[in-house]
């Protein structure tokens, strides 16, 4: 690569996945891997691919992202989740990108990400095309958001390309309904956190018409069952994290006698 480009990879007990991983990262100048001290053989297939590897506590999605950026070399980052492959159409964007010096008028690129559930590559709905901006000059972008959806912002243009980012998210519907549940308490928190207060209408209106744009508006219908699980499981998300900011304010009044 005519310009650096560092590879940073946020990992915890992800042996099914992170292989695929790290070799579709390959062909970067550097591999970063920051582990959250997995238990599993998470950190000993990292080894394998690169000796850029670090274990810190779990900061958040936010937390980690931030630290990772900080032990990179290069002077430009690309963000990877451990179940994230970057394809092959993708990588052969970026590599033109660079080779023809186009990267002079950007600080950043951003691209669709195509998820695999139950399957299938999911291309409807509130899932796609879900475009990330993952790959960034490192002085001029930094993660933000709000936990648990890390967002990259940058001072400067952006550019969209084409390929995707492949996702292979969960495992079933089993794991889709942990993660749901871990992420719905982690944002009802934030909210509270910030002064946001439970109303009925959240409660009942936004998950009826999260739900009506998922599956009608977006065509997660196209999807098939899985199009329909994704929309119920989302308008259902929406739910949760709001009946949960509701129990949050209310459990100091749970605990008494």
């Amino acid at each position: 690569m005519p310009k650096k480009i560092s590879v940073c990879i946020t990992a915890g007990n992800e042996e099914a996945n992170i292989r695929r991983c790290l070799e579709s990262a390959t062909w970067a100048s550097e591999i970063v891997v920051v582990d959250s001290f997995s238990t599993d053989r998470t950190l000993e297939i990292c080894k394998e691919y690169t000796d850029r590897v670090y274990q810190h506590e779990w900061l958040g999605y936010i937390g980690q992202k931030n630290l990772i950026k900080d032990l990179a070399t290069g002077p430009w980052i690309l963000f990877l989740d451990a179940d994230e492959v970057i394809s092959k159409g993708l990588r052969d964007e970026i590599i033109l990108e660079f080779e023809s010096d186009n990267s002079e008028h950007f600080a950043g690129y951003e691209f669709p990400r195509l998820v695999r559930f139950l399957g299938r590559w999911i291309t409807h709905g509130d899932w796609y095309p879900d475009v990330k901006l993952r790959l960034f000059r490192k002085d001029k972008g930094e993660c933000g958001g709000k936990e648990p959806h890390d967002r990259t912002t940058v001072n400067g243009q952006v550019k969209r390309l084409q390929n995707p980012l492949y996702h292979y998210t969960y495992n079933d519907i089993r794991d889709q309904m942990a993660t749901l549940n871990r992420f719905t308490s982690i944002s009802a928190e934030g909210k509270f956190k910030e002064g946001r207060r439970f109303g009925y209408n959240d409660a009942i209106f936004r998950p009826f018409f999260r739900f009506i744009r998922c599956y009608f508006l977006k065509r997660g219908f196209m999807d098939g069952l899985p199009g329909l699980i994704i929309a119920t499981f989302t308008a259902v998300g929406v739910f949760s994290k709001y009946v949960k900011l509701w129990e949050v304010q209310h459990r100091d009044s749970f605990t008494e006698l």
